[in-house]
């Protein structure tokens, strides 16, 4: 069985190093699709290659490499030269339409980090830390038209913390994901009979793209949410204030218990400082300590060099 990996972020290198691993027994990878090189850098800036295209040129350097500004006619020609049989697609970031999915004799099969039907969509890592969720998961579907509503061919589910960020889920699912995909691609390639489970659409919830504006931090929610934010926000587009007219980031947090008894305290005010906690900021219910912050273009800093820098900084009021 021949297939063709989508894909494009860290996120899904796991998986491909491990069907690169395994590729030549029961099933081989034809092809790589990804997005196109971006400039990033300096001055000097130079294209540079998605993570999964720069894995695949170090795992597969024989492996044809597709890289289409859109999946249109051309790029389907370009898939059908390669023969493929199976589409395997990990957050390759874009829509396969039903001429696109009709090149592949055995369909094509997804994975998503959630529990489907539960967060479909782009960001379902930064969703379930964001709204507190107990647990996550991933699931392995059969690619349909309509966005993550294909029928399930396999479910990993396990629990959260309450500490988790984006980042440090994203190594955790990542190499789930790999164990749990590999497992599905021998079996469709074996020719074993996967049991298909239709998603209850009813239950469906959906998340959004985010913005360098989401991470604007509201004072007024509580302490719980703000740390989930924070978290969920983390690498990017990290959760800012503002103080003095500076923009400031918050990188890391924690709520703590509120044992003054003091209502009087504006949310978003520093009132003070706690060994464990770090310094404390009222919010619209509940302290929230914070251990690492940053002033734009400055460096990132432990709570107590940050005082060195700003001792005006207890008492203040953030976010103007």
């Amino acid at each position: 069985m021949r297939i063709l990996f989508a894909g494009t972020p860290a996120l899904a290198v796991p998986s491909l190093t491990l069907l690169a691993q395994h590729s030549g027994g029961n099933f081989e990878l034809a092809g790589i699709l990804t997005k196109p090189d971006s400039l990033r850098g300096g001055r000097q800036r130079q294209l540079v290659p998605s993570d999964i295209g720069a894995a695949a040129a170090f795992l597969l350097p024989q492996c044809r490499q597709l890289k289409p500004e859109k999946l249109d006619s051309a790029a389907r020609l370009a898939v059908a030269e390669l023969k493929p049989d199976l589409l395997v697609s990990f957050a390759y970031g874009h829509i396969f339409g039903p001429r696109f999915l009709s090149l592949f004799p055995c369909g094509g099969i997804n994975v998503h980090p959630s529990l489907l039907p539960k967060y479909r969509g782009p960001s379902p890592l930064t969703s379930v830390i964001l709204h507190r969720e107990l647990e996550t998961g991933i699931s392995i579907q059969r690619l349909a038209l309509a966005m993550d509503s294909g029928t399930l061919l396999a479910q990993k589910r396990f629990p959260l913390t309450g500490c988790e960020t984006t980042a440090s889920l994203s190594d955790s699912t990542a190499a789930l994901a790999a164990d749990l995909l590999l497992a599905v691609v021998q079996s469709i390639a074996d020719g074993t009979m996967l049991e298909e489970k239709p998603q209850n659409h009813e239950e469906a919830s959906y998340c959004r793209l985010f913005s360098k504006e989401d991470g604007l931090i509201d004072w007024s929610k509580t302490a719980l949410d703000l740390d989930a934010q924070i978290r969920a926000f983390t690498p990017w587009p990290l959760s800012f204030t503002t103080h003095c007219g500076r923009y400031l980031y918050i990188l890391e947090s924690k709520p703590m218990p509120d044992t003054s008894g003091d209502t009087s305290y504006i949310p978003g005010t520093v009132i003070g400082t706690d060994k464990q906690g770090g310094l404390l900021i009222q919010t619209g219910s509940g302290l929230l300590g914070v251990q690492r912050l940053q002033y734009q273009t400055k460096k990132a800093l432990p709570w107590r060099d940050f005082l060195n820098g700003a001792p005006d900084f207890p008492g203040a009021v953030l976010g103007g």
